[in-house]
C-alpha cells in the first residue's frame, strides 16, 4: 500500500489538526489545556501516533514490538504528566475515527479493506499496551506519593523540618490543622479496602486528599482547617463498615502539631482504658478522667471507696449506668432492662454497703470519681 502510504503521508498535518481540535471539543481534560500545550505537547503526540498508522501502511502489518515499546513509553509519560486514562484512551479513538475518515477518501476501494484491517490491527495491539502501561505508570507514581506523604505526615507529627517533603508531595501546609488518632473498634481487623475507603471519607469532608496514615487498627489523620468533625466521625465509621473511636486536639500553627499529636494519644489512652463508647473526644470531654490517672496513692485510695462493692458486680454495673445517664433513673433502668424499682433498691444497697449516699452531691461526686478510679485501676 505504498501509494495509499504515500497520499495519507500528505494529509499529516491537516489529519494532526483535526485530530487535535477534537479532542478539545471533545474530552474534558483537553479542553482545560492552554492553546500553546494543545498547540506544542498535544500536536506533537498525535503527529507521533499517526506516524506509527503510516508506518503500518508502509510496512504492512500490525505493530512490532519496537513500536509496542514506543506507545508504552508514551503511556508513562501521560501517567506522570497525570494526563487521565479515559482521556488517553479517547484520544487514541478520536485519531482512529479520523484516520478512517482520510482512508475512506483517499483509498481506493481495492486498498480500502486492507487499510481498514490494518487500523483494527493497529487498535487491538496498541489499546491494551496503552491501557496496561498507563495503569501500572499510575500505580508506581501513588506508591511513591504514598512514601512521600507518610513522610511527610511523620516529619509534622515529629517536628521536623517539612518544607521541602510538602513541595515534593504536592501538598500546601495549611495554618491551623486538626489531629486526629482514629481506632477502630471491631474485632475484625480492617482490610486495605476498608482503608481505602476510610481514607476517601477524609478526603471527602475536607475536598482535598487529607494527610493520613492507615493501617488495620486506625491511625492519624491531620484535618485543615475547622470540619465538622462529629459528622466526620459518622461518615468514617459509615465508610469503614465499624464503629471508631476519634480523639481530636487542634493545632492553631504546623508547628504545632507534634503538642496536639501528643494530646489526642493521651485522650485516646483514657478512653480506651475506661471502655468509652464510640464516637468523637477532645481533651475536655476526659480532663477528670486524665487527672485522676495520674500516678500517685490518690487513685488507689479513691477507688478503694468502692470496695465493699466486691462480689456484687450488679451492684457496680447499677451504679455505672446511672452515672452514664447522668443520674436520670428511668434511663437507667431502661439501659439495664430492669424495673425501676429495682434500681431505686440497688442504688440504695450502693449506699448502705460504701456509706456514701447518691442523694448528697459531694457524696455522689465521690462516688463518680471512685467509679472512674476504680475503671482506671482495673485498665491498668
Amino acid at each position: 500500500m505504498l501509494d495509499l502510504h504515500a497520499r495519507m503521508a500528505r494529509r499529516s498535518r491537516e489529519l494532526t489538526r483535526a485530530v487535535v481540535a477534537r479532542c478539545e471539543s471533545e474530552v474534558p481534560f483537553y479542553r482545560e489545556l492552554p492553546r500553546e500545550v494543545l498547540d506544542e505537547e498535544v500536536s506533537r503526540s498525535v503527529t507521533a501516533v499517526l506516524g506509527l498508522m503510516l508506518r503500518t501502511l508502509r510496512e504492512g502489518e500490525a505493530l512490532g514490538p519496537g513500536t509496542l515499546t514506543e506507545l508504552i513509553a508514551w503511556s508513562a509519560r501521560r501517567a506522570e504528566e497525570r494526563v487521565p486514562l479515559e482521556a488517553v484512551l479517547t484520544a487514541y479513538l478520536i485519531g482512529a475515527e479520523v484516520w478512517w475518515g482520510a482512508l475512506a477518501e483517499a483509498a481506493t476501494p481495492g486498498e480500502l479493506a486492507g487499510a481498514g484491517m490494518d487500523l483494527l490491527g493497529c487498535l487491538r495491539s496498541a489499546l491494551p499496551a496503552v491501557a496496561i502501561a498507563h495503569l501500572q505508570a499510575q500505580e508506581d507514581i501513588r506508591s511513591e506519593e504514598g512514601k512521600v506523604r507518610r513522610a511527610l505526615v511523620s516529619a509534622l507529627l515529629s517536628g521536623q523540618p517539612y518544607e521541602a517533603l510538602a513541595e515534593a508531595a504536592r501538598v500546601t501546609i495549611a495554618a491551623s490543622y486538626e489531629v486526629l488518632e482514629i481506632r477502630f473498634t471491631s474485632a475484625r481487623p480492617a482490610d486495605r479496602r476498608t482503608v481505602r475507603f476510610v481514607q476517601s471519607a477524609l478526603d471527602a469532608s475536607t475536598g482535598t486528599p487529607v494527610l493520613a496514615v492507615l493501617d488495620h487498627t486506625g491511625g492519624v489523620a491531620l484535618l485543615p482547617g475547622a470540619p465538622d468533625l462529629r459528622a466526620l466521625v459518622g461518615r468514617v465509621a459509615e465508610a469503614g463498615g465499624r464503629p471508631v473511636v476519634v480523639a481530636a486536639a487542634l493545632a492553631a500553627e504546623p508547628g504545632l502539631i507534634p503538642e496536639a499529636a501528643e494530646e489526642a494519644g493521651r485522650v485516646m489512652e483514657i478512653v480506651r482504658r475506661l471502655g468509652r463508647p464510640p464516637g468523637l473526644y477532645r481533651f475536655d470531654d476526659v480532663l477528670l478522667e486524665y487527672q485522676l490517672a495520674r500516678p500517685g496513692g490518690g487513685l488507689t485510695r479513691l477507688a478503694a471507696k468502692l470496695d465493699p462493692l466486691d462480689g456484687h458486680p450488679h451492684l457496680v454495673s447499677t451504679l455505672r449506668a446511672f452515672v452514664n445517664r447522668g443520674h436520670n433513673r428511668s434511663q437507667a433502668a431502661r439501659d439495664l432492662h430492669i424495673h425501676r424499682n429495682t434500681l431505686d433498691y440497688r442504688l440504695h444497697r450502693v449506699t448502705a454497703l460504701t456509706g456514701l449516699d447518691l442523694a448528697v452531691p459531694a457524696e455522689a461526686r465521690l462516688l463518680e470519681a471512685a467509679l472512674t478510679a476504680k475503671d482506671l485501676c482495673t485498665s491498668a
